[in-house]
């Protein structure tokens, strides 16, 4: 049998990398994302669809409930313990976002699931501060809709509301690989408290890495990920430069603010660590429209009034480094847009830069 995996062409594949580009997996588990509860996963654990990769496939590899799977398959439906009505003719699984946000698109992916995958999936959402239950009311985002197998199924979606879990139904049964859900965090800032120093940067925060000038081993993404790199490829690393550089990302704040402290992270960079780096920063409207423009703008945002906040400082291989007193701003000073420059190339696996929220007039 084939087992190569499934690519997307076309407008699916555009509307993917746009996906990609622009927003954030909110369901991942990096983030923070849990499956809480499904209706079956007989062959294969609910788990599997939030992991990192489009899953694989191991053609001898069984268990002893059947063929093993890499995704969250269910039992056929029928001969189940229970009957099934017409309007309970699907599987489910709750899924709490690791980040709540405003969802922007699905990737249901049923990567080899050839002969098992569902003929059609719904997906609902809601707003909820604990665990949803019987009385948790669900908003319905994606109506039923018949999805491909050995597939990426990609669809857009147009809906403002923040929502922090989601229901994913498929119809009747069968097996998914992985799920996305892409979105732009919505921050609860209530959750913090005044005068608190925030890491502004976190992708968890409200934080967005918007515009690299290379990311050919790894994604923008990792710079701003939770916790410490588990390995080299979890950071930001860009190709081998024959010219003095620098290579530089930029990275919207979650919120307007100071920055009084920094941290840049090479952990796992040993060999390939940035000599040098500097930071800058740069301060744009905060009106959300006028920010959703300059993210759609990549001259726009390259054209900022960018000013120093650390000079060029000399970097070290897998090592946290701190600065405070190298800052040369006021903590008075807010900036919405940090830009982050190694020379000449290189890698860093995270950058954590701690401010506070600047006060709302």
């Amino acid at each position: 049998m084939n087992q190569a995996q499934n690519l997307l062409h076309g407008p699916e594949a555009e509307l993917d990398a746009q996906f990609k580009v622009r927003w954030v997996d909110l369901a991942s588990e990096r983030v923070g994302g849990e499956t809480l509860a499904c209706s079956d996963d007989f062959f294969a654990e609910m788990e599997n669809l939030l992991k990192a990769g489009r899953g694989v496939f191991i053609d001898d590899k069984f268990t002893e409930r059947g063929k093993w799977m890499d995704g969250w398959e269910s039992r056929r439906s029928y001969g189940r313990p229970g009957a099934r009505s017409p309007e309970t003719d699907f599987d489910w699984c709750i899924i709490r976002l690791g980040m709540a946000g405003v969802i922007r698109g699905f990737d249901i992916d049923t990567n080899y699931f050839r002969g098992n995958a569902p003929q059609a999936v719904a997906i609902e959402a809601c707003h909820s501060a604990g665990q949803p239950n019987a009385d948790t009311l669900w908003q319905t985002l994606l109506s039923k809709t018949d999805v491909r197998a050995h597939s990426q199924n990609v669809v857009a979606i147009y809906d403002e509301r923040a929502f922090t879990h989601v229901r994913l139904k498929m119809y009747p049964d069968g097996g998914i690989a992985r799920f996305r859900v892409y979105g732009e965090v919505a921050v609860d800032w209530h959750d913090f408290v005044d005068g608190e120093l925030i890491d502004l940067a976190s992708i968890k925060n409200g934080g967005q890495a918007l515009l690299v000038s290379d990311m050919f081993y790894s994604d923008k993404n990792n710079l701003i990920m939770p916790e410490r790199g588990k390995n080299m490829g979890d950071g930001w690393e860009t190709r081998r430069r024959r010219d003095p550089g620098p290579d530089w990302s930029i990275i919207q704040l979650a919120t307007v603010g100071s920055v009084e402290k920094v941290l840049v992270d090479t952990c796992h960079f040993k060999g390939n660590y940035p000599d040098t780096f500097s930071l800058e920063g740069a301060t744009a409207s905060g009106d959300p429209l006028a920010m959703a423009a300059l993210r759609a703008d990549p001259a726009a945002l390259q054209a900022l009034d960018w000013q120093p906040i650390i000079g060029q400082t000399k970097l070290y291989a897998h090592r946290e480094h701190l600065f405070i007193r190298e800052i040369l701003v006021p903590k008075e000073q807010a900036f919405s847009h940090i830009r982050l420059s190694i020379y000449p190339d290189g890698g860093v696996s995270r950058l954590r830069v701690f401010g506070k929220r600047q006060a709302l007039a």
